[in-house]
């Protein structure tokens, strides 16, 4: 056949040709992505018309053909076939035409790829023209529904030739919008579940009441003082899970605290009882976390002075009093100490009296003296509401009149006193004596300024205790839960009033915020387990389980549920192939597939999860100790909602969904509204489905889908069916070739016709059009998938979620499964017709052997790609071992894992060089860059690496676009390596192999030497080795790809790039370091470091207007390619992100100056 030259190319829209042919002769085009100067044609023979899809410029070219095929057409029958060839439903852009109701799909047409022989097409071969439409998915679509109405008119096909509904859909399909719905794109605003167990009406009556109680008790593991034990109280009865939970707290690196959790019975309260025990929660824990004063200086006003209410709702009721001591095992009677709650009790008439309306507000001295005692002596402590001799004093817990806060006295200084010099340590202070300091700051006149001051330890915020430090990280470098310096401070003794309750229960309230925090998670999961335990019959599924598959990694947590995740993905697929294949036997594996692919979709999973409000449930918010309340405290980090949405619940409408960048998630209103990314839901959805696997294997998971509304259960009759269609091909049997196969299996089929399906490649043409593997390779590769992911969650217990799917990936890869076939000899099973396959296979096994000739362990970037059959032979023989075992999975592991091993361990796992090079500078804080530029067949891709002083550049070509990123990939990691940057944990032999790194193309790339050190900047910077590539003999790109106009591209865009940045800063907290990343980004420079120091003050400071206790410093160093690196100290402020946004805008600033940057409307006196 004559070859003829293309026409011109055009850029933009492209016009689309459609050509109606009243004949047998179908001409069928291979796709393709990039622009070509000359285009094979693929020609086949079709019965009944059909039509010619041509682009006048051929940057795109389309295929279509009919349903039907004559004897002299499948003759022409290469690899790969698909004999069946009706075009699977759509769910979406349906459009009707014609009377008979036919319905043809815009997605759908485009699918259809099959090809027969080649030839070229002249230049000019096109009828009449459609309208141009944009470079996109949707002018395929266009034109082939187009095709397919000017079929149906001219009644070439009727509705159903090529459209076949979906029998019995597994999931209800409705015509909502769902478009975005489980991307990562889109947020969603959704409220919090309310917890029935926490829920009760009993606060609000004056009543007796009955209330259950549950012990929660301290053990540490050192000796460091004792934790008094505190009581649950609820109205609802707990689940066992919740009940005897075990929560284990990290106070420091070195220090633990195990809390237990355990039911005492009911306990009756009576109407005295329930009001003392209120009021004693409200003083406690506003005293602790909250605040007893609504203002730190005069006039100041008691918020418990006149028995005013506080909240206590009726979604979030309980209460934590202390008890005398631990339940005793003999008795198991439990004794509130009533003592302390009548001690707080009495402070609180104290405080009321001495704040009360008829004594003056502007001084607190003539309340205090008509409890000052006459007692005199040496040994005597005048207190504000006791004298108490000095004996007594350590270890004693008391709270400041003035301020309302709660401390521990450590020691008398018997060396100060109220006229000492006021000591205020990193201020010079204007004050020159405590008490001028009291008298002037709080208008109090000291009556015994001769006592000796008390130092004393100011209560501290709670902490996330729940992770250990070396794990728990909060922003900016933080960590929660590490030790504290306490804040110590000297106070006079008559401005403190002795609270009586002891230092061990002072000691154990600290800890009640993480250890509810974690209760009420397991209650969230237990209340889930509850809504869907009418659905499983079997041993329920732990609540801690449940907890972990709605927990996100972003509440940085111990647990979250990505592992869970990734198991719950393999079981869902693994559960639909298998109901898909056996539902439908005539189905095709791309059909198969086109559905299974619908119904596993984050779309359709997001659907169901939301249809049973799996939202309310996710916990996607980080733990903030620091706005935790309990029932009846007052919050001192409010967030008001401003959502619009008065109720909990937020309806599933658009007006409540966001794809702005700067939308804020995981973090909670006052109402409890959070916005979710929308793929979370999804994500939940397959956790929960692992969880529900692991739990009670997958009669567990059929039962959670079917409560999610998916019900893909098969029938046993269904697998007898699949057998007896498959025992058709029986008298086909040459020999002892089964035989032969079933003793390197070690397992016998019960149905050969199995067998001999699974190892008949579609090419073959000796049994029927019918019988090849695509169907047993579609359920095999569901089931290996399943059965390798459930062995890795079971074997790599502690394994990272990224280390885990990195191994799944490795282990069910086509490369790991080719070359298990090849190891095992399958592929000379294989039955097949195909020359072309039969070359590939003898080339692959040649490339293996000489490859473990030299002794170096087998790797997929070292080897030439594998042949697909050979992956696919060894997943549909596992399809077929699948059905002969009537879906038994443990008998097909017992198959299968001699024939995967020896299983690639982390510490051996080869990482693809893209991947692991992205991990390494994420792990060291370099930009990676990318660019890719296509000429013909060939990519070539440029990456690239800012080092603090060096941009090193690399490049690969490859046919395809991820060889061509791993070839310069590798190199890069190589430069890496020899300036000592190394991922540890990735360190393999590929650091060890040949600089001249060579593909299955044979493309060759001549590298610099890896001591070069590469600064891009214009054309004459570029390297020489991209200059010097070498195409293969005969390749597209020798013929039409010239490397020096593609570098002369390259580094004119770079050129044409803005040389000066120009942004605006926004005003919010973060602003300063969001525009510093970004011109990092833009510039291609390292990211900067910071570093903070803290600074603490026993009396309240005003930095930049804000009121606090800390000082945080904040230093940074910013490394400017070429240039150095600048050094900036910020200014203080009252909080770490504050001071990291200050130096942040300071180096903002000072890089305007040298001309790098310029920021619109600059703020110089900027307040973060």
């Amino acid at each position: 056949m004559e070859r003829r030259q293309a026409g011109g190319a055009a850029s933009g829209s492209l016009p689309l040709t459609a050509t109606f042919l009243p004949h047998s002769a179908a001409i069928l085009l291979l796709l393709r992505r990039r622009p070509m100067q000359r285009l094979p044609l693929w020609i086949g023979f079709l019965e009944g018309p059909v039509f010619i899809l041509i682009t006048k410029t051929l940057r795109f070219s389309l295929l279509l053909h009919l349903p039907w095929i004559v004897e002299g057409g499948a003759a022409l029958r290469g690899s790969p076939w698909v004999p069946s060839l009706e075009v699977a439903p759509s769910y979406r852009g349906a459009h009707g035409y014609g009377q008979d109701g036919a319905i043809w799909y815009r997605r759908c047409a485009s699918t259809l790829s099959f090809y027969f022989c080649k030839k070229l097409l002249p230049s000019e071969s096109f009828h009449r023209r459609i309208s141009p439409v944009s470079m996109n998915c949707s002018r395929i679509q266009s034109v082939f529904l187009n095709v397919h109405k000017g079929q149906h008119e001219v009644g070439a096909v009727k509705g159903h030739d090529f459209v076949e509904t979906w029998e019995n859909d597994f999931v209800k399909r409705t015509s909502e919008n769902y478009s975005g719905a489980g991307t990562t794109k889109r947020k969603e605003l959704h409220g919090m579940t309310t917890l029935r167990a926490l829920s009760g009406t009993w606060a609000s009556q004056a009543n007796d009441v009955i209330l259950n109680t549950y012990e929660i008790k301290f053990i540490c593991n050192v000796d460091s003082g004792n934790y008094s034990p505190f009581v649950l109280l609820t109205e609802a009865r707990l689940d066992d899970d919740v009940a005897n939970a075990e929560i284990e707290l990290h106070l420091h690196l070195n220090k633990m605290v195990r809390s237990s959790v355990s039911p005492c019975g009911q306990i009756e309260l009576n109407a005295s009882q329930v009001a003392k025990s209120k009021l004693f929660h409200e003083f406690f824990f506003n005293g602790l976390f909250g605040k007893l004063f609504s203002h730190t200086k005069t006039p100041r006003e008691f918020l418990l002075e006149d028995e005013k209410q506080f909240p206590w709702s009726s979604s979030y009721m309980y209460m934590l009093l202390p008890m005398e001591s631990p339940v005793p095992t003999s008795t198991g009677i439990m004794k509130i100490n009533w003592k302390e709650i009548d001690a707080c009790i009495s402070v609180v008439e104290f405080l009321r009296n001495i704040y009360s309306i008829n004594c003056h507000r502007s001084s607190l001295t003539c309340s205090m003296s008509s409890y000052a005692t006459k007692c005199e002596g040496t040994n005597i402590i005048h207190m504000a509401n006791e004298a108490v001799y000095t004996q007594y004093i350590k270890g004693m817990v008391v709270l400041a009149v003035h301020t309302g806060r709660i401390y521990t006295v450590l020691d008398i200084m018997n060396n100060m006193c109220a006229d000492s010099p006021f000591d205020d340590p990193g201020k010079r202070s204007k004050f020159n004596s405590f008490s001028h300091y009291y008298h002037q700051k709080y208008n109090i006149v000291l009556q015994h300024p001769g006592q000796p001051l008390l130092l004393v330890k100011q209560s501290h915020y709670p902490y996330n205790l729940l992770v250990p430090s070396t794990k728990y990280k909060v922003a900016d470098g933080y960590f929660g839960s590490s030790e504290k310096s306490n804040i110590l401070v000297h106070i006079p003794p008559e401005l403190l009033v002795h609270l009586n309750v002891s230092s061990d229960t002072l000691r154990s309230s600290y800890l009640l915020p993480s250890v509810m925090h974690r209760l009420e998670s397991m209650m969230l999961a237990c209340q889930l387990q509850q809504e869907t335990c009418c659905i499983y019959s079997g041993h329920s599924i732990s609540s801690s389980l449940i907890l972990e598959a709605i927990t996100t990694s972003r509440c940085s947590d111990n647990f979250s549920m990505e592992r869970l995740e990734l198991l719950g993905d393999s079981v869902l697929k693994y559960i639909v192939s298998c109901l898909l294949f056996l539902k439908y036997p005539m189905k095709s594996e791309g059909q198969l597939s086109e559905y299974r692919s619908w119904i596993v979709s984050n779309s359709t999973l997001h659907k169901l999860g939301t249809h049973r409000y799996l939202q309310g449930y996710i916990q996607d918010c980080p733990f903030d100790p620091r706005r935790w309340v309990a029932p009846g405290q007052i919050s001192l980090r409010p967030l008001p909602c401003t959502c619009g949405v008065d109720t909990s619940e937020v309806p599933l409408e658009k007006e409540y969904w966001s794809e702005e960048a700067s939308t804020v998630v995981g973090k909670a209103c006052d109402k409890g509204h959070r916005w979710i990314c929308s793929k979370t839901i999804a994500d939940c959805v397959e956790a929960l489905i692992g969880a529900y696997y692991v739990g009670g294997g997958l009669r567990a998971a059929l039962s959670l889908l079917r409560w999610l509304g998916m019900d893909v259960s098969p029938e046993p009759v269904m697998i007898e069916e699949a057998k007896m269609n498959s025992s058709i091909w029986l008298h086909h049997l040459r020999g002892n070739e089964i035989d032969w196969l079933e003793s390197k299996l070690d397992y016998r089929f019960s149905n050969k016709g199995l067998l001999l399906e699974a190892i008949t490649h579609p090419s073959h043409q000796g049994v029927g059009n019918k019988c090849c593997y695509q169907r047993l390779e579609f359920l095999g590769d569901s089931v290996l998938g399943l059965l390798i992911t459930w062995y890795l969650f079971q074997t790599h217990v502690d394994l990272d979620p990224g280390e885990l799917s990195d191994l799944r990936s490795a282990l069910i890869s086509n490369e790991n499964f080719a070359q298990a076939t090849v190891r095992h000899n399958f592929e000379k099973h294989l039955r097949h017709s195909s020359e072309g396959l039969s070359k590939k296979l003898r080339e692959y096994r040649k490339d293996v052997s000489e490859f473990q000739g030299t002794g170096d362990s087998m790797t997929s970037f070292a080897m030439p790609k594998a042949p697909k059959a050979l992956g696919d032979l060894l997943e549909s023989i596992a399809g077929a071992v699948l059905i002969d075992t009537d879906l038994n999975l443990d008998r097909v592991w017992e198959v299968f894992k001699p024939l995967l091993s020896p299983m690639v361990t982390p510490d051996k796992l080869e990482l693809p060089p893209l991947h692991e090079l992205a991990k390494l500078c994420n792990r060291m804080g370099y930009p990676l860059y990318t660019q890719v530029t296509y000429r013909g067949e060939q990519v070539v891709a440029e990456l690239s690496i800012q080092l603090e002083e060096d941009l090193l550049v690399r490049h690969g070509c490859n046919l395809q676009r991820k060889t061509a990123k791993d070839q310069a990939a590798l190199q890069l990691l190589k430069d890496l390596e020899t300036r000592g940057i190394s991922h540890a944990q990735y360190l393999s032999q590929r650091r060890q192999q040949d600089d001249n790194f060579c593909s299955a193309s044979s493309v060759k790339i001549c590298v610099p030497p890896k001591d070069m050190q590469i600064v891009r900047t214009n054309l004459q910077n570029v390297p020489e080795c991209l200059l010097s590539l070498e195409p293969s003999p005969g390749s597209f790109l020798e013929e039409s790809c010239q490397l020096n106009d593609l570098v002369k591209e390259i580094s004119t865009s770079k050129l044409n790039e803005p040389d000066v940045p120009v942004f605006s800063l926004k005003k919010e907290k973060g602003g300063p370091r969001n525009a510093l990343f970004e011109l990092c980004a833009i510039s291609k420079w390292p990211m900067p470091k910071f570093e903070s120091t803290e600074q603490k003050f026993r009396t309240p400071i005003v930095l930049d207007g804000v009121t606090g206790f800390n000082s945080y410093t904040s230093s940074i160093t910013l490394h400017i390619p070429n240039s150095g690196a600048i050094n900036l100290v910020g200014e203080p402020r009252t909080d770490k992100k504050s001071s990291r946004d200050a130096v942040a805008f300071a180096m903002l600033v000072e890089l305007q100056k040298q001309g790098r940057c310029i920021i619109k409307e600059p703020r110089l006196t900027y307040k973060v």
